[in-house]
């Protein structure tokens, strides 16, 4: 029942205009600053981390911002889908940088689209999906109702989606072989095994190894890119990747990943997913970050 609940709601949410769902973001992202609710706390915890040199008046407006910007991400997302590829296309206000993806896919060596946790990934996703042939990681949520909405709207979309494993890795890699297109989300926390340390602002933090992996093997191309927020809809970004990326050196590819997120951050700080614990990892010696219960 609790399942058909959540399922429900999100349909609902999903019909909503949106501009309405936009400001009803803002709201959702008021309520969590007024609560001190845990995004809020971990974003503050990870803005001062990552820009030390910012003032503690700084940091507060910068995560009132993100707060509304993590709502709004929230009530969009949903309606992303639900709607059509039209519909998808009628809210991409301006495209930088599209002459990187064309000339990237242009390529028969297959590309490897970086797309860090800022503005809209899905959007990203779905667009991008309509334009080339693209294979994605994917895992599923909890709930088996969302998981099938959730997946039909990528799949419709003309997405590809293989399993988080070694499966779905060698998909990529075989994706890649024929020249086709591969999303990858390169600001999450990898398990140990798949992972090594490496700086993002400054902080080591736990960076996959698979784009490393992926590049060394294959020898695709990689662009950083991102869906911003703006009004009416969403402005796309592709930029190339440092050449240091595609280092034999695993440590030399890893630092220049993180750089081209931090790239992706500086477009809109107050849209990167500052909620996200992103430095639970520590390395070997170095205290823990968030405290119990943040």
């Amino acid at each position: 029942m609790k399942n058909r609940l959540i399922l429900l709601i999100l349909n609902l949410i999903s019909w909503i205009p949106l501009g309405v769902s936009r400001q009803l973001g803002r709201i959702l992202g008021y309520i969590l600053r007024c609560a001190n609710a845990g995004p809020y706390r971990v974003t503050k915890i990870n803005l001062g981390l990552c820009y030390p040199d910012m003032g503690a008046e700084q940091i507060e407006l910068l995560a009132r911002e993100r707060m509304s910007q993590f709502g709004q991400t929230f009530f969009e997302t949903p309606k992303l889908w639900r709607q059509s590829s039209d519909w998808l296309s009628s809210k991409v206000m301006a495209i930088h940088g599209q002459e990187h993806l064309q000339a990237a896919l242009d390529n028969p060596r297959g590309t490897i689209l970086l797309i860090p946790h800022q503005g809209s990934w899905e959007a990203l996703g779905l667009w991008v999906a309509t334009h080339t042939t693209m294979t994605a990681l994917y895992e599923p949520p909890k709930i088996a109702e969302l998981e099938r909405w959730i997946k039909s709207s990528r799949e419709r979309s003309g997405a590809i989606l293989v399993p988080t494993n070694v499966r779905g890795v060698a998909a990529l890699l075989k994706a890649l072989r024929r020249g086709e297109t591969t999303a990858i989300l390169p600001d999450q926390q990898p398990p140990p095994a798949s992972g090594d340390f490496a700086p993002i602002f400054g902080v080591p933090a736990q960076t996959m190894t698979l784009v490393h992996n992926l590049i060394q093997k294959s020898g695709s191309q990689a662009l950083m890119c991102a869906a911003l927020r703006v009004a009416g809809g969403w402005e796309l970004h592709f930029m190339p990747t440092e050449e240091a990326i595609n280092s034999a050196d695993q440590q030399i590819s890893l630092d220049a990943l993180n750089r081209g997120v931090e790239t992706i951050v500086a477009l809109a700080p107050s849209q990167y997913q500052w909620e996200y614990k992103r430095f639970r990892a520590r390395p070997e010696g170095f205290p823990s970050i968030y405290p119990k219960g943040s």
